[in-house]
């Protein structure tokens, strides 16, 4: 039985401890805040749930299903309206529908006839050179056209990591992508030949999901089975090598320094906090330093609850990105009240608005007066609402969401590296591994 110090108490963390726990480990995980879930929070006022971090958990695969299962947070979670499925972006300055299918596609404005007929060019682009440094604008562009780059991929990048896809490196960011030009050249027609594929790792059905008090209550679920494992409100401080073994010093939240020796310590605290921590004994602080580079930009959510009569738009999907072309301070919002129920008191709405991110970072640290009239300015066109709300709520993330950005590969490297020097010694989190919450419940080596 081994001794195992989890350092940080979010999603990866929770994961982690209780993997180690099942495996017949001890296992002491360290949180220093007062709550575990890091990002996963959601709140109740007034009527109105919001959260603060992820707003959904998207189930393909089948292992994502069984940990959730393994858990008892599958039986318990609320399956998105079936409106979800309509997604929507802006363009020309007005909210449209994608397109669901084959006749959706050919009558949808969302790309010009010209657009559209590059499209099917993808077949026959060939595989790209050098593709470990493709960015993700760089794929698009390639294979499908500039168009579905503007009005595709551009928003789309947004609506997930709040940033632009030429930043984003294509193998890290979207490795099944890299992985299908490497092996079948064509998307399209990989695509076609995965799906027939036997021992297909995907759900039949894929299943967006929440729960009744928000994503805040997988966490809970997570977390069940370790009360006695977990201690809030505990700072590590300091972690060094102590014969053949690790001493992790941490600071309790009455200002007591407790040391104590593990035979193992995972390191799943964000890329902007492990410098925070005193490496002792690391001769590599340069690598340490590196682990600490991963872009991160500010990000502000703006929950706005109105009068349903107050909003002439039917709301009626997931809701709506906005392209970067198309000139707005908003990045897109969602219809939070349309994808579970529970979220707005009757006769109510909530939505969700994303301000900031690479693309206006200094738009996330305006004053939240400022952030709000913006918001209310722009809404108020899109989606034909008249009055104010009843309810407002603004949540700033000063470091949002690591990026997999062109350094993403080397702090993978820099990470394995460091744990084959120093054995008992490990990395993991969403600036390692991606941030979505499928990832964040499956923390693996890389």
């Amino acid at each position: 039985m081994k001794h195992i110090a989890i350092i940080g108490g979010g999603v990866t963390g929770l994961t982690l401890a209780s993997k180690q726990k099942k495996a017949g480990n001890k296992v002491k995980l360290f949180e220093s805040e007062n709550r575990v879930g890091g990002v996963v929070q959601s709140k109740r006022i007034n009527g109105f749930l919001i959260d603060l971090g992820a707003n959904t958990l998207n189930v393909r695969l089948k292992k994502t299903k069984k940990i959730l299962e393994d858990h008892n947070a599958w039986n318990n979670c609320v399956e998105a309206n079936k409106l979800a499925n309509k997604r929507m972006i802006v363009r020309g300055g007005n909210i449209i529908e994608l397109p669901h299918g084959l006749l959706s596609f050919i009558t949808s404005p969302f790309l010009s006839i010209k657009g559209k007929i590059r499209l099917f060019f993808e077949p026959f682009i060939p595989r790209a050179k050098n593709s470990e440094q493709e960015t993700v604008a760089s794929f698009i562009s390639r294979r499908l056209g500039k168009e579905a780059l503007m009005y595709g991929a551009n928003p789309f990048i947004s609506g997930i990591y709040a940033s632009k896809p030429e930043s984003l490196n294509l193998k890290q960011a979207f490795p099944k992508l890299w992985d299908i030009e490497k092996n079948y050249r064509s998307i399209i027609l990989g695509m076609l030949k995965l799906s027939k594929k036997k021992g297909n790792p995907n759900l039949k059905k894929p299943r967006l999901i929440s729960y009744h008090n928000g994503m805040e209550e997988l966490v809970e679920n997570l977390s069940t089975s370790m009360k006695d494992e977990i201690f809030l409100s505990h700072s590590v401080q300091k972690i060094s090598p102590s014969k053949n073994r690790w001493a992790v010093t941490c600071k309790n939240k009455s200002g007591e320094i407790l040391k104590e020796d593990f035979d193992e310590v995972f390191s799943t605290i964000p890329s902007h906090k492990i410098s925070s921590i005193e490496w002792n004994g690391i001769k590599e602080q340069q690598d340490i330093a590196k682990l600490s580079t991963a872009s991160n930009y500010p990000l502000a959510l703006v929950y706005l609850g109105f009068k349903r009569e107050s909003v002439k738009h039917p709301l009626d999907g997931f809701g709506f990105l906005v392209p970067e072309v198309e000139n707005l301070k908003i990045l897109g919002t969602l219809f939070s009240s349309t994808l579970f129920p529970g979220r707005a008191p009757d006769g109510q709405v909530l939505l969700t608005t994303f301000v900031g991110g690479e693309r206006n970072p200094e738009l996330a640290n305006l004053p939240e007066s400022k952030i709000l009239s913006l918001v209310k300015t722009e809404l108020a066109h899109l989606l034909d609402i008249h009055g104010d709300p009843t309810f407002v709520e603004i949540k700033k993330w000063k470091n949002a969401i690591p990026l997999p950005d062109q350094g993403m590969a080397e702090r993978k490297k820099t990470a394995e590296n460091l744990s084959k020097m120093y054995p008992g010694l490990f990395f993991r989190g969403g600036h390692l591994e991606g941030v979505s919450l499928p990832n964040c419940l499956d923390p693996r080596s890389f």
